[in-house]
């Protein structure tokens, strides 16, 4: 398959969406060894300076991902007290849009020496910038410690190109009182299948008069569906869309509780987000960043808790795990002291439990590192949540979320299945002929 031209992917940088998007796996396009680039006169001096432990970062967010940079360095500076990080707050369609220039320009000297990434956009830019990249897989980190379906988003061909950050493990976040109201428990509606899921939650909408969830509509909760049953769109870079039965199970599925007013969809992000606080559902589905805007209603303290989501049925190897968003550490080609970079790294979100006890209270970052779940932080009940261990709950869920393989062109498969959906939904569009409209428009824009 041809690969997108760089006037598309520049394009691209500039309108993608600053939500992160559901994972990818491995894809079967094969990155090469990142370019060698020759310094300028002041890159020179940066390497051979005595004694400079410093190294550049750019990542978005002060509350969020440039907090816990500097929580980090505070703690890196314990062992290494002239360390530094130089942190450069860039948005993230700036960041991918200086990553791509360089590529193109084959100037690598502009990049810094570590920079955010999300997800959803690393087996894009590995397949056709490879020499953006230092490969982790031999940093020294455990790899083991981190949820697969994670690792999998920063992985192609076997090889690491990021470091997992924060935790996008999808939740099911349900309104325990109305639950409540119907007769049920909140223990009733942990590991269903969705057939068992539209029997219960059809008895809450009945008790209290509004659907049991709310969504923001587009392809978001069947790409979580889809990848909770260990299928993906595209399989060794072949575009598996017309023939996907767990992709037309997810659609069947969406398509009923609509029509029985399990589900309701904004497509406002701004009332989707009030349709959970203003009691108009009684559950949500998303990655467990969520839960931030859940928490947005106070007066709903002890009302909510988390569980699973349901899985498909009649699909082998379907689970009640998945992932939506998210982003990684990367070191990129351009780094003047690798060693460095890679220790960092490996002393601080690749195994310090002490930074992720600080970086859960401080600036809401879930851990993607497996045994953070252990610590007495996590393991703290929330008063919100009625006392439940939630973080100890989404770590755990993190660790069995299957890979998920959209290769360099999620957001083309993102794109196509919105349409999908919306006519599926809106228009009762027949759900086979809306699968291969979806294959085609992938397969066209990948030849693009």
């Amino acid at each position: 398959m041809k690969k997108k031209n760089v006037a598309a992917l520049m394009a691209a940088a500039l309108t993608a969406s600053m939500l992160a998007g559901c994972g990818s796996s491995a894809s079967s396009s094969a990155a090469s060894t990142p370019a060698e680039s020759t310094p300028t006169e002041s890159e020179a001096e940066t390497t051979t300076a005595d004694g400079d432990e410093t190294l550049t970062v750019w990542a978005w967010d002060p509350n969020f991902n440039i907090y816990a940079l500097k929580q980090a360095e505070a703690l890196y500076q314990k062992d290494h007290p002239n360390f530094k990080l130089n942190i450069e707050e860039n948005v993230y369609n700036d960041i991918e849009t200086k990553l791509i220039t360089a590529a193109t320009s084959e100037d690598y000297s502009t990049l810094p020496d570590i920079f955010l990434m999300q997800d959803y956009s690393y087996h894009k830019m590995v397949a056709n910038f490879p020499g953006i990249y230092t490969d982790l897989t031999d940093a020294g980190l455990d790899w083991d410690q981190f949820s697969g379906g994670k690792l999998a988003d920063s992985t192609v061909d076997g090889h690491h190109y990021g470091l997992p950050f924060d935790n996008g493990a999808s939740v099911m976040a349900v309104r325990s009182d109305m639950i409540e109201n119907a007769g049920l428990t909140v223990e009733d509606f942990k590991d269903l299948t969705w057939s068992e899921f539209e029997e219960k939650a059809q008895k809450v909408v009945d008790a209290n008069g509004v659907p049991m969830l709310t969504s923001s509509g587009g392809s978001e909760l069947i790409i979580e569906m889809m990848q909770s049953a260990g299928a993906s769109p595209v399989v060794d870079g072949e575009v598996k869309i017309a023939d996907n039965a767990a992709l037309k199970e997810a659609l069947t599925v969406y398509k009923d509780m609509v029509d029985k007013g399990i589900l309701a969809e904004y497509t406002d992000w701004d009332q989707y987000i009030a349709s959970m606080n203003d009691g108009k559902a009684a559950g949500v589905i998303n990655g467990c960043w969520i839960m931030s805007s859940v928490q947005a209603a106070a007066d709903q303290s002890g009302k909510w808790a988390i569980v699973n989501m349901p899985k498909l049925d009649g699909i082998d190897g379907a689970t009640n795990y998945a992932n939506c968003g998210g982003a990684s550490w990367a070191v990129s080609s351009n780094c003047k002291n690798t060693e460095l970079a890679f220790d960092f790294l490996k002393s601080t979100f690749g195994s310090s439990v002490e930074l992720y006890d600080d970086l859960l209270p401080n600036a809401g970052a879930i851990s993607s590192y497996l045994p953070a779940a252990e610590s007495d932080v996590y393991n703290q009940p929330s008063e919100f949540y009625g006392g439940q261990t939630v973080y100890k709950d989404i770590v755990e869920f993190a660790g069995q979320v299957p890979a998920f393989d959209c290769g360099a062109y999620y957001s083309d498969v993102r794109s196509a299945l919105t349409d999908a959906v919306t006519n599926v939904v809106q228009n009762n569009a027949d759900i086979d002929s809306e699968m291969q409209n979806a294959q085609d428009t992938v397969e066209f824009n990948i030849a693009g």
